[in-house]
């Protein structure tokens, strides 16, 4: 059985009990444990698919998920940020808990964290990574070799794959010398990458597997520009649009995004695994606001990457399983990163692997329609700011966001007034209610306080002179 994860009101489903009142856990999926593969856009924003009202992108292969698939429309990412919001998935937890809350992209997450690909190693998959990891550069105790990943294939450090033609990639902790020619399709480090995915599920096609694709797709380059060939089937869609090169460019690292989910998918068509995979897609956060005047990348909602706002959080998710998930299905589920270790877990019959501190919950009786689907008290968001003239994150420092049912409280800076929005009346976050309720205001960062701890030492290592990454 195969789960594909592709990554982006609190919804009750049917439990049976015993006459002892016992909840049944024989559910009908577990006669097969699942093998699963997670793709994750990076920066593709809430607006930007057409199954989320996306009008100028085209995204057939995303749209044709969410119409056979559950379309979660309250889905959250675990951060504004790459890094900590891959921490958050890696680990279960939110980021006030985890190890990795910084964004300068080498920071390691630590030795003794457990991650989301140990626990499915250790119920026998087998587990490979392609594209941008960001939770650990090359020496540092946090490499994918060292947390669960038979292979991982791709970038370590997050500002490395900010270069879609790049002198190597990184396999295994190797660095891999490859062709780098700017305007040279064969050096475009997306279809390197690909074909690496591509070969690992071929060849665990009949053994228990997880396959993370973390691709850097749709983020630009270090220069904030998109990169694509100009030879490429998602560019040429656009090439005749009126609009400047840089957003056909973008227009088409989207739609390449959209493009490679549809090859995944046929390649599980092709090995006859189709019955059997699950297929999840998610962002990692929202979009930024560059390309924002032409493609409204997060439609209603209120601002974008690097914000607390809902436009810079929510993300886009789609959950496809073919014969097990309702086709055409919405869910207002409120849900974040946290829950997706211990959501796969479950479907993999490795609940017993769990450690007991996540801050995630399983979304599978949702998904499935079996079963009570428990309920966050809280989601709660963190993010430290980074004194680039020092070099160091500053812990007193932080921009910081909780939901709790309605309410949503953020402040983008420590010595920043705190917001209060009612998203039931307010979903655009366009009123700040918060002179208005200061019984709700105290109680939510009382909550804050209670669940959050200190930040650990944010350390970027050791770099060679003149580099951003080893």
């Amino acid at each position: 059985m195969v789960i594909v994860f592709v990554s982006l009101g609190f919804l009750g489903c049917k439990e049976t009990e015993d006459k002892e009142g016992v909840k049944n856990k024989g559910l009908e999926y577990r006669k097969e444990r699942p093998n699963i593969i997670f793709i994750l856009a990076d920066d593709m924003g809430y607006h930007v698919p057409g199954s989320y009202g996306g009008q100028k992108i085209a995204t057939p292969n995303i749209d044709d998920l969410a119409k056979n698939g559950m379309r979660f429309t309250n889905a959250y990412a675990g951060n504004s940020v790459c890094a900590p919001s891959r921490a958050s998935i890696m680990l279960g937890l939110h980021t006030g808990h985890t190890s990795l809350r910084g964004n300068t992209g080498g920071i390691s997450i630590r030795k003794d964290d457990v991650t989301l690909a140990e626990i499915l190693k250790k119920e026998g998959y087998a587990t490979g990574g392609f594209g941008k990891w960001g939770l650990g550069d090359i020496g540092t105790e946090g490499v994918p070799e060292n947390k669960g990943f038979d292979e991982f294939f791709g970038y370590y450090h997050q500002i490395h794959a900010h270069f879609y033609h790049t002198d190597y990639l990184v396999k295994n902790g190797k660095k891999i010398e490859i062709l780098n020619k700017v305007g040279d399709s064969a050096s475009y480090t997306h279809y390197k990458i690909m074909k690496e995915m591509k070969t690992f599920i071929t060849k665990n096609k009949d053994k228990s597997f997880f396959c993370f694709g973390s691709w850097t797709l749709p983020h630009t380059d270090d220069l904030g520009k998109p990169k694509i060939p100009e030879t490429d089937p998602a560019y040429t869609l656009y090439k005749d649009k009126p609009w400047s090169e840089e957003e056909k460019k973008y227009a088409a690292m989207n739609t390449l995004v959209d493009y490679s989910l549809g090859d995944i998918k046929e390649l599980v068509n092709d090995l006859g695994i189709e019955k059997n995979t699950i297929i999840v897609f998610a962002s990692d956060n929202g979009g930024g606001k560059e390309f924002d005047a032409q493609f409204d990348v997060s439609g209603k909602l209120k601002g974008f990457k690097h914000q607390f706002y809902e436009g810079g959080i929510r993300a886009v998710q789609i959950y496809y399983w073919d014969g097990k998930i309702q086709p055409g299905s919405v869910s207002e589920l409120p849900n974040y990163f946290a829950d997706i270790m211990p959501t796969f877990a479950e479907l993999a019959q490795a609940e017993k692997h769990l450690q007991d501190h996540l801050d995630g919950i399983s979304i599978v009786p949702t998904l499935l329609n079996e079963g009570i689907q428990k309920q966050h008290d809280y989601l709660y968001w963190e993010l430290p700011a980074f004194n680039w003239s020092k070099r160091v994150y500053d812990p007193e420092d932080l921009q910081q966001a909780i939901r709790v049912k309605n309410w949503k409280l953020l402040r983008h800076h420590t010595e920043h007034p705190w917001e209060l929005y009612d998203l039931d009346n307010d979903p655009e976050e366009n009123h700040d209610v918060s002179d208005l309720h200061p019984d709700v205001v105290e109680k939510l960062i009382q909550k804050i306080n209670e669940n959050r701890t200190p930040m650990p030492e944010q350390i970027e290592p050791e770099k060679p002179e003149g580099k951003w990454y080893r």
